[in-house]
């Protein structure tokens, strides 16, 4: 079993720590935290901050004193890469000053990277050790790794609903039954995630917006990083999209995901995008759609929408992690139901495994998944 000093482990905290600074702005690429440690102190830290951006190593390389590099040790939460993307081999740069030991809590799932860059390392001479705090480290990245080793995105699934499980009065009238910092912790939720899906049902019914408020909820991003909304993907098999609407007047890209090719004012104007995806019977098939925001390296997804949805969603398996907002509310036996789901028999029933449950302002926020998934 590979061995690990109590610095090690001091610094692979502060860079797990560090690299939360970029949980609303690295895109499709990992958030990485990296610090160099020499004569018993943490010497220099860095984060990556945006896609173009420096990789961690490489800023945190940038702001040390360069005497204090030479034989020192680099604690990385993520192999560094071997190859040249829009930035150049972090490998080559952590060789090149002179480190004499590399520790790293997971080796990257990136198929041209995938053990490359520790073997690099390795071959100049280098010790590196590897898998501390990686389950951590996973946790950091969740989207990226099951891009990388699923082709799929990490599907979030984000409901609300009374106490008695009710989403909406009889009437539709929803607004608003969690309270202001329930609220927030959407825009947050929506904010680390490079999409928000939904269907034309929810779009037609709420008129809603569906992009990220950063100053409303407190989302701070690195300094000078402009960040910009997640796609906005309306399902919409038969081509009710509204011609007007608040999710025009907002800035950022939407991809409008039809049954079949069909013509559209804001598709004309250049404000929408079409995708025609294949049918699983009548409905829009939700791999497909996955499968294609995963092309598009979308790492993680939020799946806002109406019972139908969200029961499909549950139906197909795509929830790798669903978020709950309970509010201390009774709407009621005649209010509308939270998920459209129809097991035959009790047997039948989706199972799900509660992994939190911590109160949000007056609300409660269960994160749960499919027992499937757990």
């Amino acid at each position: 079993m590979t061995k690990f000093s109590d610095l090690e482990r001091l610094a692979m905290r502060r860079a797990l720590l560090i690299a939360t600074r970029g949980l609303y702005s690295t895109g499709e690429n990992p958030r990485v935290g990296a610090c160099f440690i020499r004569d018993g102190e943490i010497v220099s830290e860095g984060f990556h901050q945006a896609p173009g951006f420096a990789h961690a190593e490489i800023e945190a390389i940038r702001t040390a004193d360069s005497s204090k590099l030479q034989g020192s040790t680099c604690v990385v939460t993520l192999e560094p890469c071997s190859h040249v993307g829009k930035t150049g081999p972090c490998a080559d740069a952590l060789i090149e000053v002179g480190v004499r030991r590399v520790v790293v809590a997971m080796t990257d799932p990136n198929p041209i990277v995938a053990g490359q860059g520790i073997r690099k390392l390795q071959d100049a001479g280098i010790d590196v050790a590897i898998g501390l705090y990686a389950r951590e480290a996973e946790r950091l990245n969740p989207g990226f790794v099951s891009r990388m080793t699923r082709s799929l995105p990490f599907i979030w699934l984000k409901s609300a609903a009374s106490l008695d499980g009710k989403i909406a009065m009889a009437d539709g009238e929803s607004q608003w039954i969690t309270g202001p910092e329930a609220r927030k912790d959407v825009q947050r939720l929506r904010g680390r995630c490079q999409a928000i899906v939904t269907g034309v049902d929810t779009v037609l019914a709420d008129n809603p917006r569906l992009t990220v408020r950063y100053q409303e909820a407190g989302i701070e991003v690195p300094e000078g990083i402009h960040v910009t909304q997640p796609l906005r993907v309306i399902l919409d098999t038969q081509g009710r999209l509204p011609e007007t609407g608040a999710l025009f007047d907002e800035e950022g890209p939407i991809l409008w995901v039809t049954g079949r090719s069909i013509d559209h004012p804001q598709l004309r104007s250049g404000r929408v995008e079409q995708w025609v995806a294949p049918l699983a019977g009548e409905r829009i098939d939700l791999h497909a759609v996955m499968s294609e925001l995963a092309n598009r390296s979308l790492n993680e997804v939020l799946v806002e929408a109406g019972p139908r949805l969200i029961g499909q969603c549950i139906s197909d398996g795509l929830v790798d992690q669903g978020v709950l907002y309970l509010a201390p509310k009774l709407l009621g036996q005649a209010a509308r139901s939270l998920y459209d789901v129809a097991p035959a028999q009790l047997a039948d029933a989706p199972e799900i495994f509660i992994r939190e449950i911590r109160e949000v302002g007056e609300d409660l926020r269960l994160d749960w998944t499919l027992r499937t998934r757990a």
